[in-house]
This record gives C-alpha cells, structure tokens and sequence, in this order.
C-alpha cells in the first residue's frame, strides 16, 4: 500500500471512531437499570423494556470492540505495521481495508476461519 492510501484510511478510522464515540455517549442512558411503574406497566412492557436494555448493553459491548480494534489499527499505522495480515503476514488487499479499516486479516486467512 502507498501513504496516499493509507492516510485515507487513517481518515476512515478516526471518522468511524469519533462517530462511535458519539454513539456511545447517546446510548448510556438506554443501557441503565430498567425501572417501570409496577402498578402502571404491565408484565410484557417490563419484559419489553428488559430486552432493549439487554440489546443496548450488548450493542455497547460490540462498539467498545470496534473502538478497541480501531484503536491498535491506529496504533499499527503509527509504528508502520499496518495493513498486514495478522494470520500470514502478507498485505491485506486495500478494497478490503477500504470496506473495514480495522481489518487484521487477508481474505484467505478470513475465509479459513
């Protein structure tokens, strides 16, 4: 890969992040402790609302994922070890790392998997 393209992607990465930053901070008030009017609720809403709170702890959990799998492809890119396959050591396609930055492996080692 030459540096033009790696700098976008670079660009790519620090946008992803800064959008799931964002995400983040909008969704940690879905994620607390559910609490319901027991007298005004009924046992399907709790369920309801138990459910999307667990769906948004998990969502957090993937995101916090992301962040973390950015965040080495960021630091690779500043030690000059980017863009290579963590399975193989060979060059991951860049139409690969164009569609997921934070991509550790080549398709070949991917599809083994």
């Amino acid at each position: 890969m030459n540096q033009s393209e790696i700098k976008k992607l670079k660009q790519i990465l620090q946008q992803i992040r800064t959008d799931l930053q964002e995400l983040e901070k909008i969704s940690q008030q879905a994620g607390k402790t559910v609490e319901l009017d027991q007298a005004r609720t009924g046992r399907l809403t709790r369920m309801d609302a138990m459910q999307a709170q667990e769906m948004a702890q998990e969502t957090g959990r993937r995101r916090q994922q992301k962040l973390l799998m950015i965040e080495v492809a960021l630091q690779k890119i500043k030690a000059d070890e980017y863009g290579y396959c963590t399975g193989c050591d060979e060059e991951i396609a860049f139409a690969r790392l164009h569609i997921d930055p934070s991509n550790t492996l080549c398709i070949h080692c991917a599809e083994k998997l």
